[in-house]
């Protein structure tokens, strides 16, 4: 997060899901110098070990999603994750080294990082 931060020269609008190491990660980097809010989503899901195995490899249903501002003044039509969460899966579906039980796993970091950054240049 420091990293991106020194990098930008503008004052930026930055959504995350509600995993609660981003909101000190982004305090840190950013400071009050940001447009901060958190998207939450909740999908149905039963009691571990209930689910049968059909369901066990299908996408949970989903419920609801709370949007929280939580600092600046973030336009709320602008509040999503669904850009960075549709790049990624473009990336996963182009690339087998991110889906583990495939013969093209990464087992090495090394490897991945450079495949990752053949698949961003092309």
């Amino acid at each position: 997060m420091k990293d991106i931060a020194a990098r930008l020269t503008s004052n930026i609008q930055l959504t995350t899901d509600g995993l609660y190491w981003y909101v000190d990660a982004v305090d840190h980097a950013f400071g009050i110098d940001i447009d901060y809010a958190i998207i939450q989503k909740r999908y149905a899901g039963g009691v571990a070990g209930e689910r049968t195995a059909a369901s066990r490899y299908s996408p949970a249903k989903f419920m609801s999603a709370t949007k929280e501002v939580i600092r600046g003044n973030p336009n709320p039509k602008h509040i999503s994750t669904s850009f960075v969460e549709r790049a990624n899966l473009t990336m996963s579906m182009h690339m087998r080294r991110f889906t583990r039980l495939t013969n093209a796993f990464s087992k090495k970091v090394e490897n991945h990082s450079h495949m990752v950054a053949l698949y961003s240049v092309w």
